[in-house]
């Protein structure tokens, strides 16, 4: 009950980019069930974008991707790094789309994805513990 109220208050703006935040993320979502991830990231980084983010559009796109992959079932950190870079490089923000790997998970793989812009990251947690594979996006 305590979300709906919490939805409820938002206002108007708010509401209408936690909408196109649902859609872009449901959107990747399906796509990366339906297709590859180099089709989907290729989908994705195809803007140009290359202005340094302010701190408040970081936090707005944050806030607004994982509030919208709690509602997508399946929105796994890559599904959330990909939307997020895409709703950044709309409006013209520059961000990385950080792949790694677990460090000491013996024979079994676990890997990450992280949103990064700058120096920030935007979604995906701590970088510590991993093992830096492939960096895509500007």
């Amino acid at each position: 009950m305590r979300n709906w109220s919490r939805l409820l208050s938002l206002s108007g703006p708010e509401m209408l980019f936690l909408a196109r935040c649902l859609a872009v993320v449901s959107l990747v979502r399906l796509g990366l069930t339906l297709s590859s991830y180099n089709r989907i990231r290729g989908l994705v980084t195809r803007l140009d974008a290359r202005n340094a983010a302010g701190i408040a559009d970081l936090r707005r796109v944050a806030w607004g991707v994982a509030a919208a992959a709690r509602f997508v079932p399946g929105s796994s950190c890559l599904t959330q790094a990909l939307a997020g870079h895409y709703l950044l490089a709309r409006q013209g923000n520059a961000s990385k789309i950080r792949i790694g790997i677990e460090r000491g998970t013996g024979a079994q793989l676990k890997a990450h994805a992280w949103l990064v812009s700058g120096n920030h990251i935007v979604l995906g947690g701590s970088i510590d513990g991993f093992a830096h594979l492939v960096d895509h996006g500007h």
